[in-house]
C-alpha cells in the first residue's frame, strides 16, 4: 500500500480506538476531526494534480498570441476595420448618389469612416501603452 494510504489508515483506527477510550458522547467530534483532516488531504492531493496536469501545457500560450499577433483575426480593431469596410459600401453608394451630395457627401461618408478608425486605433495603443510595465529608467 501507498504510505498515504497508510498514514490514513492508521488515524482512522486512532479515531476509532479514541472513540473505544472516550465513550459515543465524543464521536461526533472525533468524526469531524477526521474528516477534516481527510478533506485536508484530499484538497493537497487535487491541488497536485492540477498543478502537474497545467506544468503540462506551454505556460505563456496566451499572451505569446497576443503580442506577436497585434493583427490577429479576433482583435477588436480587426473586427471594427472589417465592419467599417462592409458598411462602406451601401454608405458609398448612398453618400454618393446625386441626391446625397454626391462628391462632398461621399467624401463626408468615408472621412467619418476614417475617423471612427482612427479613433479606435489611437485608443486600442494608449490601452496598449497604459498595460506596458515600465522599467526603473521610463
Amino acid at each position: 500500500m501507498d504510505t498515504r494510504q497508510d498514514e490514513l489508515r492508521r488515524d482512522l483506527d486512532a479515531t476509532l480506538q479514541a472513540r473505544k477510550e472516550l465513550g459515543k458522547e465524543y464521536e461526533e467530534e472525533l468524526v469531524d476531526s477526521f474528516m477534516k483532516r481527510l478533506d485536508a488531504r484530499l484538497d493537497a492531493r487535487v491541488e497536485r494534480s492540477v498543478a502537474s496536469r497545467l506544468d503540462d501545457y506551454e505556460p505563456d500560450h496566451r499572451d505569446r498570441h497576443r503580442s506577436h499577433r497585434p493583427w490577429a483575426p479576433g482583435r477588436a480593431g480587426n473586427r471594427l476595420a472589417v465592419i467599417s469596410l462592409a458598411l462602406g459600401i451601401p454608405l458609398t453608394a448612398i453618400a454618393g448618389s446625386p441626391e446625397s451630395g454626391g462628391l462632398t457627401g461621399l467624401l463626408a461618408c468615408w472621412a467619418g469612416i476614417v475617423g471612427v478608425n482612427l479613433a479606435a486605433a489611437l485608443g486600442n495603443r494608449r490601452d496598449r501603452d497604459e498595460r506596458r510595465p515600465r522599467g526603473g529608467w521610463d
